[in-house]
């Protein structure tokens, strides 16, 4: 494997999990009632959510 196609691996990854976290973070600001009405999992408990760091992209699928 090149080291083009690893950061260009890593890049994708990368790419991927922004736009999850963008996602979810517009999904979040939504009020709780429409959380709920599109079947957002955790709409019941949004306290209780874990809020990842840092990184924690990394080698996630």
């Amino acid at each position: 494997m090149s080291i083009l196609s690893s950061i260009g691996r890593i890049a994708t990854e990368f790419n991927a999990a922004r736009a999850r976290y963008q996602t979810e973070r517009a999904i979040r600001s939504l009020p709780i009632e429409l959380q709920k009405d599109i079947g957002w999992p955790e709409a019941a408990d949004a306290k209780a959510a874990l809020r990842h760091g840092v990184g924690s992209w990394a080698g996630a699928k």
